[in-house]
């Protein structure tokens, strides 16, 4: 039994899975893409390139991209009190982008708790693609006020 966890803010964690291999693979990547000019070097803090980066290493294992199947999570809001619009927030991007991503691969999303306020644990259990989610919310959420001390 091979167990990953991760802890999830706005960032979002997607988990890739073959059920006939019984193979798979984790990311918990910070932003959607790096954008501009594309590196040398892929990066897994990036959306698009840690996709790219788990989908290459099942590949080269001899596992197909579109026999997987895949789980999302995350893209919580952990500033609600800040009162940021939902289309703005970098969760929400986190979300949208990975759905597009796996979509663009053809890998159907079976899966998914996104969005919310709070953070969420992931545990992932890559011999059998079961994964584990508990969000919790932002307690005792207050803005932060400036202090004047004469």
């Amino acid at each position: 039994m091979y167990r990953i966890t991760t802890l999830l803010g706005s960032c979002v964690s997607v988990t890739i899975w073959h059920p006939r291999a019984k193979i798979g693979a984790m990311s918990h990547f910070l932003l959607p893409s790096r954008g501009g000019t594309p590196a040398q070097e892929a990066d897994g803090r990036y959306g698009d390139e840690a996709i790219w980066l788990m989908l290459n290493d099942l590949q080269e294992r001899g596992v197909k991209p579109s026999q997987c199947q895949a789980k999302v999570f995350g893209g919580g809001d952990m500033f609600p009190h800040l009162g940021a619009k939902d289309e703005q927030s970098v969760g929400k991007k986190n979300g949208i982008a990975a759905r597009a991503i796996l979509d663009s691969h053809g890998i159907p999303v079976v899966s998914a708790s996104l969005f919310g306020e709070g953070y969420r644990r992931i545990i992932f259990d890559v011999s059998n693609g079961h994964v584990w989610s508990r969000q919790t919310p932002v307690q005792n959420a207050l803005p932060i006020r400036a202090r004047h001390y004469a």
